[in-house]
């Protein structure tokens, strides 16, 4: 529901949440209960984001009601780790010699490894 300003001649200014198709309507003052004309004292604000924001504020909103603690699930480390998920510390992609060099066989060639 959005948000309209009101002045008081009284009182002066004062916001309140009314349906879009109240808002031409004017609107009691909280304070001395006289009706107060809609005014027009800030600019509009849209709220239109961009999807990388829109999903970082989806992201942080899920996480603020139930954060998931490592004391929770009882790992030391995230879920991808291969101590704690089950997971053998070896990835398939990964290819070790006996001189212990490492190879990608199934990844692209031109990236380097660590």
């Amino acid at each position: 529901m959005p948000t309209y300003e009101y002045m008081c001649a009284e009182c002066g200014p004062f916001t309140k949440m009314r349906p879009m198709a109240e808002s031409d309507l004017g609107h009691d003052c909280p304070h001395c209960g006289e009706e107060a004309p809609r005014a027009y004292l800030t600019a509009p604000n849209f709220s239109g984001l961009s999807a990388e924001r829109r999903v970082a504020y989806a992201t942080n909103e899920r996480s603020a009601h139930a954060p998931v603690s490592s004391a929770a699930t009882g790992k030391s480390h995230g879920s991808g780790c291969s101590c704690c998920s089950g997971k053998s510390g070896l990835s398939r992609k990964t290819l070790r010699r006996k001189d212990g060099a490492k190879s990608f066989p199934t990844s692209r060639p031109w990236m380097i490894s660590h």
